[in-house]
């Protein structure tokens, strides 16, 4: 009876242990996670990859317990994987093949283009980040074909991502895949992330998922921050360049035991030195002290998984005129903010991928600023939830659905003229968005994916609306991958929240009542190639996208040159957009990335259809890095070729000439580095605007910021003067698991 016992209970643990999928994370020697590694049972076709985080889930395969683990660089590891194996499964890979006395190594792969999800997405990984100087989010795009940085206006430093031809503000940017920078962080949010904290970083361009809202019309952008399970014990970067910029930045875990860890970031930011190398009387770039910090924590319990963390940022900035006078203009623009999140998910049934999971975030944004005497100061308050529920309907089908919502409000006083006198405006604007989505996606064969998401939301400002968006996946083979993709995407315009350093030049503004709720459609399709040349892979991916606003609020400074108006769209307005980019790595350690973007973006002024000012034409890329076998050194190059466009219509001065040129012309930029390493870290040392191109005149009539002529938002090139040097040291301890 005994015997019979133990039996039953042995091919019950079986059973049990049949049903449990496997999941682990794979890392390398370092900790960093290994994204695309194939994970599949040895002699036999079920496998995955693991995701941007490293991680994988693959269903038991019976009568097989091993393993094997490989990836391109990386020697193979093959586990035996059997009923007593504690999961997940934390598995290290080590860079190379040891041949007699000599160590091969391979290089890891800095940007990474999506082969198995169903959206167009690449992520740029810390491998990546690393290529440059990566200070901050803003900076962390120098080697990306796709996204391009720039400045907004040249005395404030504001700065702003443009994707698929469009500013930042139609980009929905993520932290942790929670909505996050919106409203009033937005002008000066890419300085908010220092490039160290950085794990890695998704963009997916079109259309996205309705998981995480109504918000993205040309694509999502999202941040992950590293990880306690996965991190250093400590590591810090210093940082330093020629133009009196310094910073410094730190972070450490600790893991309390198998189940909880936290991670404590710090960063300061230093750049109190004016510089004006074209003698307009103002200052080349606006001085800056930042502060910045982070606690996050992470619980592991069987199936319950919970983060958690919160960071607080205090930031001052100043800018203007640099010599002493009896009413110098100056600018202060003075920000605290504070962030919290948690994220709890618990697996129901592990074999159906059966999941519910509760998000909460909330964030406060305090800016007081003044432009000379005009003032804007605004206290932002933004809550969001989202509860979401996810499961598998048989091995083709599965269904994700969720309830949402959201809350902003701004607390808003300004003055909007330099009379003093006048008093301040008082305006306080909230809006409260619920919302419910239900998204399914349908997998026939390994060949066709297919998803389609459709959410309704409800706004207290403009009611009820419907967000449908969908995608579709053919994997031709092997070496091609087709997608395709349509959708909507809406957005709420807080005008002197998202343009508060349109303030900083002399232009009235004027706001038309009753703007509407922003509302675009987006298709798009891209043709990613794989092919196998000479023992290596060429990647190639072609894509083209078109944006078609249906709903706009429309920044117009071509009217009048001493006005920026804000009403809505009565006309035409799109972006088309199509890149072709490929990369190949011609030899060990050695991988060259080109790339080549049209841009055509129109819009209706004063019912002219134009094309969108201070947009370029096209882009080029052309990026080079190679690393020596022994990893001891690394030296990296990209050379940008930014395309001309159409200047906002100028005015004429009293000597019959124009304010300024009706069109800019193209310009290069060149950028390098050189990295030596150590078993612990790092020394860098380069330098950014090689070809010392500089935008002379970015602000207009300089030398009179109360007159009526004053505007430092003409900017659509470099405004710092000369190449740019840096020199940076990294130090890392690492974890030994």
């Amino acid at each position: 009876m005994k015997i019979f016992f133990a039996l039953l209970l042995a091919f019950t643990a079986m059973g049990s242990y049949a049903q449990q999928p496997i999941t682990g994370n794979v890392t390398d020697t370092d900790g960093e996670p290994v994204i695309g590694a194939s994970v599949a049972w040895k002699n036999s076709t079920l496998g995955t990859t693991t995701n941007p985080d490293g991680q994988f889930e693959l269903k038991p395969l019976k009568g097989n317990k091993e393993l094997v683990v490989s990836f391109i660089g990386y020697e193979s590891v093959t586990l035996e994987v059997n009923s007593k194996t504690e999961l997940p499964l934390a598995i290290k890979l080590k860079p190379g093949i040891e041949l007699k006395e000599v160590q091969v190594t391979a290089r890891k792969q800095g940007l990474i283009q999506s082969r198995a999800g169903i959206l167009n997405s690449q992520t740029i990984t810390s491998t990546e980040l690393l290529r440059a100087a990566c200070c901050n989010l803003g900076e962390s795009f120098e080697t990306n074909p796709s996204v391009d940085v720039t400045y907004s206006d040249a005395a404030t430093g504001a700065r702003q991502i443009k994707l698929l031809g469009l500013s930042g503000t139609y980009v929905q940017m993520l932290t942790e895949n929670i909505p996050n920078f919106r409203g009033a962080a937005s002008p000066y949010g890419l300085g908010y992330i220092p490039g160290p904290w950085m794990q890695s970083i998704q963009v997916s361009k079109g259309t996205s998922s309705v998981k995480n809202g109504y918000e993205a019309v040309t694509g999502q952008i999202n941040v992950e921050y590293k990880k306690p399970q996965n991190s250093d014990i400590f590591s810090a970067n210093l940082y330093g360049n020629s133009m009196g910029r310094f910073e410094a930045n730190a972070d450490a875990s600790v893991l309390l035991n198998k189940e909880l860890s936290t991670m404590v970031f710090a960063h300061y930011e230093n750049e109190t030195t004016e510089r004006d190398d074209n003698h307009d009387g103002f200052n080349d770039s606006p001085t800056m002290e930042q502060y910045n910090l982070q606690n996050r924590w992470e619980y592991h319990h069987g199936n319950y998984i919970f983060h958690a963390g919160i960071k607080g940022l205090h930031e001052k900035r100043g800018s203007g005129q640099m010599f002493d006078m009896a009413n110098p203009y100056r600018i202060g623009i003075n920000t605290d903010r504070v962030e919290l999140f948690s994220k709890n998910a618990y697996i129901l049934n592990p074999e159906k991928k059966s999941s519910i999971a509760l998000i909460l975030s909330g964030s406060i944004h305090n800016q007081d600023s003044y432009f000379g005497k005009k003032l804007y100061d605004v206290n932002q308050q933004n809550g969001y939830a989202s509860l979401l529920y996810e499961t598998d309907l048989g091995k083709k089908h599965n269904l994700s659905t969720g309830l949402s919502f959201n809350y902003d409000s701004y607390d808003q006083n300004y003055r909007l003229t330099h009379n003093s006198d006048q008093a301040k405006t008082a305006d306080f604007i909230k809006e409260a968005v619920p919302g419910a989505y239900a998204q399914y996606t349908f997998s026939p064969n390994e060949k066709w994916t297919l998803m389609a998401g459709l959410r309704g939301d409800y706004s207290s400002e403009y009611g009820f609306f419907v967000t449908p968006r969908a995608h579709i996946k053919y994997n031709m083979n092997e070496y091609v991958n087709l997608r395709a993709s349509a959708g909507k995407g809406y957005r709420t315009p807080h005008v002197l929240a998202e343009n508060n350093y349109l303030l900083a030049s002399s232009r009235d503004i004027n706001i038309a009542r009753n703007l509407n709720q922003e509302e675009a459609w987006n298709v798009g399709a891209s043709a990613s190639f794989y092919l196998p040349i000479a023992g290596k892979t060429l990647n190639v991916n072609t894509e083209y996208y078109y944006t078609d606003f249906v709903k706009q609020v429309v920044a117009d400074m071509d009217t009048n040159p001493h006005v920026v108006s804000f009403y809505n769209l009565d006309g035409k307005s799109y972006a088309k957009n199509f890149q072709i980019e490929t990369s190949y790595p011609f030899f060990r350690g050695f991988t060259l990335t080109a790339a080549y973007r049209i841009t055509d973006v129109k819009s209706t002024y004063n019912g002219v259809l134009k094309e969108k000012p201070l947009t370029g034409k096209y882009k080029g890329l052309l990026t080079a890095s190679y690393q020596t076998p022994l990893r001891i050194w690394q030296f990296d190059a990209t050379l940008q070729l930014n395309g001309g466009g159409r200047m906002p219509s100028p005015y004429t001065n009293e000597d019959g000439t124009l304010s300024w040129s009706e069109r800019y012309q193209g310009f290069p930029q060149l950028n390098a580095q050189v990295t030596r390493f150590f078993r612990s870290g790092s020394i860098y040392l380069g330098a950014e605007n090689l070809t010392n191109f500089t935008q002379k005149h970015p602000i207009i009539d300089a030398a009179n910021p109360y007159g009526g002529n004053f505007d430092s938002t003409m900017i659509w090139g470099p405004v710092q003067h000369g190449s740019r040097f840096y020199v940076g040291v990294r130090f890392n301890l690492p974890r030994n698991i």
